[in-house]
């Protein structure tokens, strides 16, 4: 008799706690509009469509106008007071997430232009390998600022450098990281709770979280996307325009 295997549940926190200084505006950055709709707007859809339990977003910058913004959308919203870096922003979730033990999906709320079919295959891929940390992951021309993937010899994440604190060597990996991850529940918090900030911008880096499940033996996982733009952060109105080029033609034409 086979042994019933338990359905996987699955819940997103999404950060979104950025003032978006390059967007010289006042407006949070993630309530521009793109395509007639906030960008996180179409970052929560992908939530829901990739069937989340519960879908927390960090928040920040002009915390109470999201809030009201989103009041009544089933929405449940953490408060990050200071912005100490992405593993900080995490951690605030912990409190929220205490009695979730499935996989929560990390998105960004300035990435408006990412497919809740990318997001699904991350997780099949995720559930496949067995894995405590996916990363979704891509590659650039010109890698910039983005932190760069690590790989071992079996193809499996070592670790993710910041741009910052990057070697020569390190700086020549075309493969970045998108800041989208599938983490399992409970290890994420615990990870993120070790993190340190002894880097150079003086921040606790959510990336660390690779090199800490290494430490324990455990399987940190890239899954990459050839579609670059689809995982493009927006941070300045030129960005912003672009994303709204791009979500055009997808409307215009649908296969693309």
């Amino acid at each position: 008799m086979k042994k019933r295997q338990e359905k996987k549940e699955y819940a997103t926190l999404i950060l979104a706690a950025g003032k978006g200084t390059r967007m010289k505006s006042d407006l949070a950055k993630v309530l521009h509009p793109v395509y007639g709709r906030p960008m996180l707007d179409h970052v929560v859809a992908v939530a829901r469509e990739v069937g989340s339990l519960k879908i927390g977003v960090i928040i920040g910058h002009q915390a109470d106008y999201i809030q009201e913004t989103y009041k009544g959308k089933g929405l449940t919203f953490i408060l990050q007071k200071e912005q100490l870096g992405t593993g900080h922003a995490v951690l605030q979730a912990q409190q929220a997430f205490s009695s979730f033990k499935g996989t929560l999906i990390i998105l960004c709320g300035d990435v408006p232009l990412l497919r809740s079919e990318t997001v699904k295959k991350m997780m099949a891929h995720h559930a496949k390998t067995h894995a405590v940390i996916t990363v979704l992951t891509t590659r650039l021309d010109d890698p910039a600022s983005y932190g760069r993937i690590v790989r071992g010899r079996d193809g499996r994440i070592l670790k993710i450098v910041e741009a910052q604190d990057a070697t020569e060597s390190e700086k020549d990996i075309a493969e970045t990281n998108t800041g989208i991850y599938c983490a399992e529940c409970p290890f994420l918090f615990e990870a993120v709770a070790r993190i340190r900030n002894d880097n150079a911008q003086g921040e606790y880096y959510l990336t660390d979280i690779c090199e800490i499940a290494n430490r324990e033996g455990m399987k940190v996982t890239p899954f990459l996307t050839g579609d670059s733009e689809e995982v493009m952060g927006i941070n300045t109105v030129e960005d912003l325009e672009r994303a709204q080029r791009v979500l055009e033609r997808r409307i215009s034409h649908p296969r693309d």
